[in-house]
């Protein structure tokens, strides 16, 4: 995977997420909304056949005073903790 900023504010970070497809675009997005401080997370993947771009851009867009990076790293950090409890979870029960 390889992660490109694309833009960067304060309050705004706009990410291409090279090699990703839906699966992992929307749980990503999923964890950015759950992230505390985030006002906003979304992602733009426009088919090869349109023209656009090819790999897929976040976009997050949070509160006053809270760092989309942090959050960003925060959203990922806990996405992985949940994919680890799954996987020994399904080891216990198999």
């Amino acid at each position: 995977m390889d992660l490109r900023v694309i833009e960067k504010g304060d309050e705004e970070l706009t990410i291409e997420v090279a090699g990703e497809n839906h699966t992992f675009m929307n749980v990503l997005k999923g964890a950015l909304l759950e992230t505390e401080g985030v006002a906003a997370a979304s992602y733009d993947m426009n088919p090869e056949q349109s023209g656009g771009q090819t790999e897929p851009l976040l976009t997050i867009k949070t509160e006053e005073g809270t760092d989309p990076l942090d959050a960003l790293q925060d959203a990922a950090g806990r996405t992985g903790d949940e994919l680890r409890d799954f996987a020994d979870a399904f080891e216990a029960a198999v």
